[in-house]
């Protein structure tokens, strides 16, 4: 990484001036929602909460794909898990995510064949070694992680792979943010990074123009961010509500197109049910008829009912940001990183481990 190109989005001086302005910009109370798991640990990583006015409020929002992961989907990962000649591969956020009797890590204790991974190809290259198994590619992610889970589709398709699977519970952004908004109180909100990079800043117009919601890309250096709260403050101070792009070394206003193209060949978009918030209409993405032959739900044809979730848990609330991990009953006294009881807390990228890791133990 090119830490020089860095240092000036890390830069005190730069920081300390955008705080000079917001401060100056700012005199009412707000609520601001990032939106964005990776901005939420630099949030706080970098104090950013004890340098902007006490009266401007950041929220942590549902932008950590484990931590709205529904627990049937983490049921439903486990049974297949549970199958004879099964390889299971997944991201690591997830292996520890508890589901109704189980987890990934406690069924790969009992001796399943369950690997982490870094990348789709390593799914890809798995298969390859091991033709005589099944291997399933648990699919947890936002628009961030899905093009290399369609290129891997297209390509094994292309290569006559029969052996590789993708269970896909992968999920929409914009399409959560559009559903959501006008049922939680926010005044404006710091839009994903990483997601934005794909899907540009016009799916968010909508926000913007029906409910009249300021909202600012933004990139996850101290400088973005301060960046982006202080455009955000600008906007509800003059009482305007428009898309803004505090992040364009990134993301454009159309995203990534070859991304998109390379999503809409291989899924397309449905109801799905996200931990904490419910049902979101066509916010999920399911594999399209010509791919049938790569997707995982097909081929098990698994049917997990959706359990009731842990009492007292109110990683849900917290998701929507009505509350927050300290008002809990349970943090820091039965749910903590070593043994979580929520999604919030198994994630690095979730709001109770980020704030029992910078707000201390």
């Amino acid at each position: 990484m090119n830490y020089s190109y860095l240092a000036k989005y890390r830069d005190f001086e730069i920081s300390s001036k955008i705080i000079d302005k917001l401060k100056k910009a700012s005199s009412k109370k707000i609520r601001l929602m990032e939106v964005c798991g990776t901005h939420t640990v630099s949030i706080f990583r970098n104090g950013i909460r004890s340098l902007i006015p006490e009266n401007i409020h950041l929220l942590s929002g549902p932008g950590c794909p484990v931590c709205v992961t529904s627990q049937s989907d983490i049921n439903a990962f486990i049974e297949i898990a549970k199958k004879p000649n099964v390889i299971i591969t997944t991201f690591g956020d997830l292996m520890r995510v508890p589901g109704s009797l189980s987890s990934l890590q406690k069924e790969r204790g009992e001796g399943r064949d369950i690997r982490v991974i870094y990348s789709p190809l390593d799914s890809v290259l798995i298969a390859k070694n091991n033709p005589q198994k099944k291997v399933v590619m648990l699919g947890v992610g936002f628009e961030t992680t899905i093009p290399t889970i369609a290129s891997s589709i297209i390509e094994e398709k292309k290569n006559s792979i029969s052996n590789y699977f993708v269970y896909s519970s992968h999920k929409s952004i914009p399409a959560a943010l559009l559903y959501l908004t006008g049922n939680i109180k926010i005044d404006g909100y710091i839009l994903p990074g990483h997601v934005s990079v794909i899907t540009g800043t016009n799916p968010y117009i909508p926000l913007a123009e029906k409910f009249k919601i300021p909202c600012v890309a933004a990139g996850f250096e101290p400088v973005d961010i301060l960046q982006a709260i202080y455009m955000l403050t600008k906007q509800i101070e003059e009482g305007t509500a428009n898309v803004e792009n505090a992040y364009p070394r990134g993301v454009s206003s159309l995203g990534n197109l070859k991304a998109i193209k390379i999503i809409d060949e291989v899924f397309e978009t449905k109801d799905v049910l996200w931990r904490g918030l419910g049902i979101i209409p066509e916010s999920g993405f399911k594999i399209k008829k010509d791919y049938y032959s790569f997707d995982a739900e097909k081929e098990f044809d698994i049917k997990v009912a959706e359990f009731e979730q842990a009492k007292g848990c109110i990683c849900g609330e917290i998701l929507k940001g009505m509350k927050l991990p300290i008002e809990c009953p349970l943090y820091k006294k039965i749910c903590t990183p070593d043994f979580p009881v929520g999604p919030c807390m198994v994630s690095s990228e979730g709001t109770c481990s980020a704030y029992y890791k910078y707000y201390g133990k």
